[in-house]
């Protein structure tokens, strides 16, 4: 499918780019770890695992159906890219132009941040920013007021989309398209979670409208549209991609089985069972990445790890119980 979409698709921005001081580039590059999918996950996961009524009135629901909306963007990215084909600028190519003023040790970290393979269209990180964001920002809904949220969420995922612009890993193009496609799955994740203000029948909000969710359809999406990348993937003969798409149906199969033991009305994880969950999860993520090259290894860690943090609130709720009932 490659020319779908222009190899050269960008409208001026790269001079507008080469004429910005070395330090904004470099802030940039910090600013787009805001939405790299480690990143992303652990701060979807950690919101899950922690927060109580102060911010949602179904936390557990709110935090778990979060991470299936980001899930089901990033399942959308892969089959983007693995259906368009598009380059990223030349600019994401190496030799990388490190300021000489950078420590090596930042040096470093500067470089991994400006090079970048695989394709280019649409911007995951855009992508993944908005949907990240905009979810939080609508289902943790008892924190700031709804136009504040917005508003945070709105700014933190442009900042994102100017990084990646900014560093030339992406055109204007590829980002734009990004965060349309990032709002668009909020309103399309929320909408199969349940989500009353999303309603095709035009239903109110009830007054707690994340006591009505439900993640497993969003996660199930995700799978789904992971396996239509794979297959996009596997014919082009793009394995980078595939090795993504296999990762969209782990992480969708494994948040569905996952959030099968979970009752949804669970007390926030202790810190003392968060530290050695965040230690195993941890590991098979890392794992699964390393081990790129075994594609089953890759998924069976994946989906191990997601079913254990989705389920984590389970185990913790189910230990505590045990324990009171010994008493």
């Amino acid at each position: 499918m490659t020319g779908l979409v222009p190899a050269e698709r960008g409208v001026g921005e790269t001079a507008v780019v080469d004429a910005l001081p070395e330090f904004v580039v470099v802030v940039f590059a910090a600013v787009t770890h805001l939405a790299d999918p480690w990143f992303l996950f652990a701060l979807l996961a950690l919101g899950y695992w922690f927060a109580d009524e102060r911010v949602a009135g179904s936390p557990r629901r709110a935090g778990a159906t979060a991470i299936a909306v980001v899930t089901c963007a990033y399942a959308v990215v892969a089959v983007g890219k693995a259906w368009f084909a598009a380059p990223r600028p030349p600019g994401a190519m190496p030799p990388a132009n490190v300021p000489t003023w950078l420590p090596d040790v930042l040096g470093g970290w500067f470089r991994a941040q400006v090079l970048s393979d695989g394709f280019g269209f649409p911007s995951g990180h855009a992508t993944g920013g908005a949907a990240a964001y905009g979810a939080l920002a609508l289902l943790y809904d008892r924190v700031w007021t709804h136009r504040r949220r917005l508003l945070g969420a709105g700014v933190v995922a442009a900042s994102v989309a100017a990084s990646r612009v900014v560093i030339e890993v992406h055109y204007l193009a590829d980002v734009v398209v990004g965060v349309a496609v990032g709002a668009g799955v909020v309103a399309g994740g929320l909408r199969l979670a349940g989500d009353p203000r999303f309603r095709s029948d035009g239903g109110t909000a009830s007054h707690d409208p994340t006591t009505a969710l439900d993640p497993t359809p969003a996660f199930l999406s995700a799978a789904a549209l992971s396996v239509v990348a794979a297959g996009l993937a596997v014919t082009a003969g793009h394995t980078g991609e595939v090795v993504e798409a296999g990762i969209g149906i782990a992480t969708g199969v494994g948040g569905g089985v996952g959030w099968r033991f979970v009752d949804g009305d669970e007390p926030p994880v202790p810190v003392r069972i968060v530290v050695p969950a965040l230690a195993v999860t941890g590991a098979l993520w890392v794992g699964a990445y390393a081990l790129a090259d075994s594609l089953l290894v890759t998924l069976v860690a994946t989906t191990a790890a997601v079913v254990a943090v989705v389920a984590l609130p389970a185990v913790a709720d189910g230990g505590r119980d045990a324990v009171l009932s010994g008493r």
